[in-house]
């Protein structure tokens, strides 16, 4: 395999298998065994594959454009789920999905990124990057919950908050910390989850909870590799070294102590096979909730300050 080449390439063979297994399951009589065989083919194709992938070929699986996004989560994991809409000070952010769903036989408020996927829908959400107002609304919606005494679920996924400067003229800076300040307090279970691409304070504005769990093939950082490498190298062809550097891989952040779960994926990645990807998250996701669910208010809170208490390095001069 050619380390140097986009993933996208190194992926031709699995995408051929698959666009296979969408053609046989639209027929009325699906042939379930060439549709194992394919699956085979597959895992056998990322066997391959996988021991040569380079950090940022894992930055573009989390980017791929077939990855599910929070909505195909909502959609597969909650029933009956209600979209609310608006800070109830400037107005509402597409970026940001926020509502109550049924997970589980249980009321849940699941608050999500949204890039969307076709070039109108991804300008009208921004591309997935949120506006003042969205993390705003995230908050609204934390404390709805908190209310009436239902989990709440993050789903991550955005390149960072957006950096505009209507952004800023409305508060940006001000709507992260503050969230951050309050969702700590939230007396409620908080599950994150990064389902694909999790950027700096747009994903810490809603990154906040008791535990963190991360897809295998996402990565969460304080900047994009192209932010790093044109910070630090002020060389655009940097991004692979930046990646390399930067550590934010789902294993790097076990290590570190910043990420507490990896959910596995499918052979291929989660835009390769949905479902599985979709059962994966929900049997982390059941566990964790029904392990904070049984905890007191206090002893969920004083866990939730030791986790971010314990994250970073620390030395001491003699």
């Amino acid at each position: 395999m050619d380390r140097h080449k986009d993933f996208y390439q190194i992926e031709k063979n699995i995408q051929k298998h698959k666009q296979e297994i969408d053609r046989l399951e639209e027929q009325e009589q699906v042939d379930k065994e060439r549709v194992g065989q394919l699956r085979e083919a597959i895992a056998k194709e990322w066997e391959k594959i996988k021991p040569g992938l380079l950090p940022i070929h894992y930055v573009q699986i989390a980017r791929h454009p077939d990855r599910p996004y929070s909505l195909d989560y909502i959609e597969a994991l909650t029933d009956d789920f209600l979209e609310f809409h608006g800070d109830r000070r400037s107005g509402d952010d597409p970026a940001i999905v926020a509502g109550f769903g049924c997970y589980r036989g249980k009321t849940v408020a699941v608050i999500g990124h949204q890039k969307g996927r076709k070039t109108r829908e991804r300008i009208a959400r921004n591309f997935g990057q949120p506006n003042p107002e969205g993390f705003r609304k995230a908050l609204r919606i934390m404390k709805l919950a908190e209310k009436f005494g239902c989990p709440v679920i993050t789903l991550i996924d955005t390149p960072g908050a957006y950096p505009g400067l209507e952004a800023e003229e409305r508060g940006q800076a001000e709507a992260i910390a503050f969230n951050l300040k309050e969702i700590s307090k939230l007396k409620v279970p908080i599950i994150n989850v990064v389902i694909g691409e999790g950027g700096s304070g747009g994903a810490l504005g809603i990154g906040v909870g008791d535990v963190l769990l991360m897809l295998e093939n996402s990565f969460y950082s304080v900047i994009s590799p192209e932010g790093c490498a044109a910070i630090l190298w002020k060389d655009q062809s940097a991004v692979q070294q930046a990646a390399e550097n930067l550590r934010f891989l789902a294993d790097d952040l076990m290590e570190f102590g910043v990420a507490d779960k990896v959910i596995k994926e499918p052979p291929g990645g989660a835009h390769v096979d949905r479902m599985s990807a979709f059962r994966y998250v929900d049997m982390e996701l059941g566990k964790k909730l029904e392990k904070f669910e049984k905890m007191s208010v206090e002893e969920r809170l004083n866990k939730r300050y030791d986790k971010y208490r314990k994250i970073g390095v620390f030395g001491e001069e003699e």
